[in-house]
């Protein structure tokens, strides 16, 4: 039986289980000329799906209740009547959580198993790669010798975009919250130093002495009292890029912190958002230069796997509490 995942209710705070709900649908879908069957094989569970399940103005419309989830997904071609696609393809693209599901191929894109394990094209091949590449290029225009910190660094994005750093001559100091993903970045990724926040009484501080010549580039990935810190050490003309901010999308009250603004006048600093389809005619060319990196064995990633379709909302709901490394995929 064909099985989905709807929005069942707009979370208040933290997202729950009790905020989901399965649907059994019909069986045996049928396609019809210029459409194709697709049967799913990953799911990409990420953090700027929280925003989509709050009924509030944003870049991307939010979810409508009981009706699918999407998000990135790899699937296979079951059956075929667009000339586009065949039987056996594998594909990427926005789809629904659904088992299976019918499409007009419009905006899926043909990925290979024989270049890259299917699940790296919802990630470091994917829409995290190229958040990472092009936010630090196009934004924090690295210049080798510069010192790079990167919060939320054993996430999916956070550790791609410190070892881009070490690729293109930065230092790299990354933040994260076990003593395992302290590790796991030094020895696999090559971060120069990790910095442990919940061991950490003092993050200023922490950042000051692992940044003895300030931070030119600052990634951030997780926002609140982290990044707040890290403003006590960016240098003139660093460049502050903001990507995410997970440590405050399930807050029910309006965050506070510190102003900013004295901290990037006095530094003549910049600071920008920005969401990974600004760059979109530039997907191409960040696809193909992360490629070569990791065929050369430059680039290397880490997952977080959930096998398992019914498990999906809880590997989406895993990410707020910190459980993966690199990023969190569901195998079905």
């Amino acid at each position: 039986m064909n099985q989905t995942i709807l929005l069942k209710s707009r979370p208040q705070g933290t997202p729950q289980l009790s905020d989901f709900e399965f649907q059994k649908e019909a069986e045996n879908l049928e396609i019809t000329d210029g459409e194709i069957l697709l049967e799913t094989k990953y799911i990409s569970v990420d953090p700027y799906l929280r925003g989509r399940m709050s009924d509030a103005k944003s870049y991307v419309p939010p979810f409508n209740l009981n009706e699918p989830i999407s998000s990135g997904i790899v699937a296979q071609v079951k059956a075929s009547k667009n000339n586009d696609f065949k039987e056996g393809d594998f594909v990427s693209g926005l789809l629904n959580w659904k088992t299976e599901q019918i499409s007009n191929g419009q905006g899926l894109t043909k990925v290979s198993a024989d270049l890259a394990p299917l699940s790296a094209y919802l990630g470091v091949l994917g829409m995290t790669g190229l958040t990472a590449f092009l936010g630090l290029q196009e934004i924090g225009k690295p210049k080798a010798g510069e010192t790079l910190l990167v919060s939320g660094a054993a996430g999916a994005v956070g550790s791609v975009v410190g070892q881009l750093g070490k690729i293109l001559g930065l230092r790299v100091v990354g933040i994260a919250g076990t003593d395992e993903k302290v590790a796991l970045l030094k020895n696999d990724f090559g971060f120069d130093e990790v910095i442990n926040y919940n061991t950490t009484p003092d993050m200023a501080k922490a950042i000051q002495d692992t940044c003895p010549d300030g931070v030119d580039v600052y990634f951030d990935n997780v926002g609140g009292p982290i990044s707040d810190a890290a403003l006590f050490s960016i240098n003139r003309f660093a460049r502050i890029i903001i990507c995410g901010a997970i440590s405050v999308y399930n807050k029910t009250e309006l965050p506070t912190g510190l102003s900013v603004q004295p901290f990037l006048v006095k530094n003549s600093a910049l600071m920008q958002g920005f969401i990974v389809s600004n760059y979109a005619e530039k997907f191409p060319e960040a696809i193909k230069q992360l490629s070569q990196w990791l065929s050369k064995d430059q680039l290397t990633y880490t997952e977080t796997i959930v096998e398992g379709f019914e498990n999906t909302p809880q590997a989406f709901l895993d990410l707020f509490s910190g459980k993966n490394k690199g990023k969190m995929i569901v195998k079905i």
